[in-house]
């Protein structure tokens, strides 16, 4: 019979949220603790409802696998007497090691002998393995926040209530600060038994589905998704998709049952992300639309339980979604009283953080630094004026009494009103489009007018953060910049922009000086700044599937154009990867090392005087021209073609001629030169920073 081993950890429910790492910690520690020990296994499941988390390992093995090992003694000359008895030294070893002198040889080692005892280990059996490692394992789950109960010293971010370990049908015990281990376990609150005996594995699933508990959210997933969608058939619309948030559905249910409710004619006059936002954000419906995506006066809700009095249910539900859409009614058209543009004087009185000044503060900034965006890309002048006009109505809405209620709708907000009021569709959209990206994956601007405010946006509360000592620290980023700048990175190379970071994070950091009179070491956080920008980009890219050696090499270029920078990258990453450099790489890392040694690039075609540096210059002049004339056009993979051309005069400069002569002219001119070949080498990537 294969040996099944099961844990239930009973809590109090948990947040849909920490599920999903929860139950991947627990899988991770599990199988390291069992590599660990020696225990050979199958494979190791993870399931999980709000209140348990649940590991079952399949194909465990009976006991450890016996260890056998050669263990270091002490010297030959201290383990035996002058009688050629063991020494209490010798003695204590074999005793520490649970050997006899038969089990002994002699070995050099660093030129003198030693002992060396052969130990061998009889593995012991799971059951006392597990039970001596399980009360770790639970341990070792860790939580953004954890929290203490009872008096207890463990941390979990619920309390917990039981414990089920059984391996097969015997219990595993251990000591949890008094929480009862054993194989007891509860089923859906209030459906189904507070107590129910776990004899065996096998029936785990069973005897708690037949208490309303469904242990597998994959099936309990599947249960919402499909009985969703037929409901939504029914009344002739789909379901509108949401990953998320039927992901966190599945986990706040045990026993999940579809249901489907009507919402009053009266709100679908409403801009749909009012009407869509209560119902998904506050109370996880999922929303129903026709095949041209408007919304249907339908929503689906899971209810925690069977379909008794479910008419009952729905109706409920229909009363609190009613009350929130009443709300929102309210929000809505009592805003739109004022033209949006009349919001803006209220932001003065919104502080955006303590020494950074207001919303209104911020919005100047963000005017002012679009507007060099926008000149740096060298936009039309209606375009200008758009972003110009965005930018001043930006954060306008924060302060209506919708967005105030409903805080997931700003931006979207912003846009409902300024098309209301008037406002042009590249203004309205530049202002929802402000926030985007807002998370991995997420959609981006798709304006140019709302990638330039979302960069704004973005980089100006990036830069005013450095500046006053809050950036990110290990993974700590409770300001969200870590987020915020791969968002500008996403939408520079969505949009291809050829933008300098550089001169961005100039602008951001000299607007601050000049609005809000800020102090700060300039040159030390501009760099934090770009070390920072890189560390994204590095993770980015390589997550492209660009080599590590490579993302550094183009960095190192100093090129700070970032849609430039991956454009290289790829390009590059394609050709050595084809081609391979292995040959070339250490004749230019000799060029880069003696490059150092100068600073001019001056050549004086007079003080070459010894005919390999004589071709080693002329060969570089053949092909320089060729070189920048590929970096023009961006043909990265074809200039680094023809700098290699370099790689055999290069090799015989370095066979035929010594650069660090006593004469210091042709010392120095011989440096420049390799300079000069170093500085173009730079331009396409910095060949030092690859490997073979």
């Amino acid at each position: 019979m294969e040996n099944r081993y099961l844990l239930e950890i009973g809590v109090e429910e948990l947040p849909a949220r920490l599920i999903g790492d929860a139950l991947s910690q627990l899988k991770s520690s599990m199988e390291t603790m069992l590599k660990d020990e020696r225990i050979e296994y199958t494979d190791s499941e993870t399931y999980a409802t709000p209140r348990r988390l649940v590991l079952i390992v399949n194909g465990l093995s009976e006991k450890q696998l016996t260890l056998e090992e050669t263990v270091k003694g002490p010297a030959k000359r201290i383990a035996y007497g002058d009688d050629g008895n063991p020494t209490k030294a010798l003695q204590g070893f074999m005793r520490g090691q649970g050997i006899g002198i038969e089990q002994t040889f002699i070995k050099e080692y660093n030129g003198e002998e030693y002992i060396y005892g052969n130990v061998i280990k009889e593995g012991k059996d799971t059951f006392t393995v597990l039970s001596t490692n399980m009360a770790d394992i639970i341990k070792s789950i860790a939580f953004p926040k954890s929290m203490k109960w009872g008096g207890k010293n463990i941390r979990f971010a619920r309390p917990i209530r039981w414990i089920v370990s059984i391996l097969n049908d015997k219990v595993i015990p251990f000591d949890f600060e008094g929480i009862k281990v054993d194989k007891i376990t509860k089923g859906h609150r209030f459906l189904g038994s507070k107590k129910i005996e776990i004899n065996s594995v096998d029936e785990y699933f069973s005897k708690l589905e037949d208490n309303f508990v469904l242990v597998d959210q994959n099936k309990r997933k599947d249960i919402i998704k499909y009985g969703s969608e037929r409901l939504a058939k029914e009344k002739g619309g789909n379901v509108l998709a949401d990953k998320e948030l039927l992901d966190e559905v599945t986990n706040i249910v045990e026993y999940p049952t579809p249901m489907i409710g009507r919402i009053g004619e009266e709100y679908l006059s409403l801009p749909e992300d009012v009407v869509i936002t209560p119902m998904k954000e506050h109370l996880r419906f999922f929303p129903i639309v026709n095949d041209k995506n408007v919304l249907l006066p339908y929503f689906i809700g899971v209810r925690n339980g069977n379909k008794e009095h479910i008419e009952t249910v729905i109706k409920g539900n229909e009363k609190v979604l009613g009350a929130r859409l009443e709300d929102a009614k309210f929000f809505y058209y009592d805003d739109i009283k004022l033209p949006l543009e009349d919001y803006v004087k209220d932001l003065k009185n919104i502080v955006f953080q303590e020494k950074l000044g207001t919303l209104y503060d911020k919005t100047r900034r963000i005017q002012k630094l679009a507007k060099k965006i926008g000149d740096y890309l060298e936009v039309g002048e209606e375009t200008q004026k758009n972003i110009e006009r965005a930018a001043y109505l930006s954060k306008a809405d924060l302060v209506t009494k919708m967005v105030d209620e409903f805080t997931e709708l700003q931006g979207k907000m912003g846009m409902e009103y300024a098309k209301h009021a008037g406002e042009n569709e590249i203004v309205s959209t530049a202002i929802y489009e402000q926030y985007l990206p807002r998370f991995a994956g997420d959609e981006l601007p798709t304006t140019t007018a709302g990638s330039i405010l979302s960069i704004g946006d973005k980089l100006d509360t990036i830069a005013g953060f450095f500046a006053i000592g809050l950036q990110p620290t290990g993974s700590q980023d409770p300001y969200g910049l870590r987020r915020q700048a791969l968002g500008i990175i996403n939408i520079i190379l969505d949009k291809r922009l050829n933008l300098s970071l550089g001169d961005l994070i100039d602008s951001a950091l000299y607007i601050y000086v000049d609005e809000q009179g800020l102090v700060f070491d300039y040159s030390s956080i501009k760099k934090e700044i770009v070390d920072f920008f890189n560390g994204r980009i590095k993770n980015m890219f390589s997550d492209m599937g660009i080599r590590y050696d490579i993302i550094d090499g183009v960095i190192s270029t100093g090129i700070d154009n970032v849609y430039d920078l991956k454009v290289r990258a790829d390009k590059l990453n394609q050709y050595i990867n084809e081609n391979g450099l292995t040959d070339v790489l250490f004749t230019f890392n000799r060029v880069i090392n003696l490059a150092e040694k100068t600073t001019s690039t001056k050549v004086k075609r007079d003080l070459l005087v010894e005919e390999a540096e004589i071709q080693l210059y002329e060969a570089f002049n053949d092909i320089e021209e060729k070189v920048l004339s590929c970096l023009d056009k961006k043909e990265y993979e074809n200039a680094l073609e023809q700098f290699i051309v370099l790689k055999e005069p290069v090799d015989n400069f370095f066979d035929n001629v010594m650069v660090m002569v006593d004469e210091e002219d042709l010392r120095q001119n011989r440096l420049n030169l390799l300079g000069k070949i170093s500085e173009t080498m730079l331009l396409i990537c910095d060949l030092s920073k690859l490997v073979k």
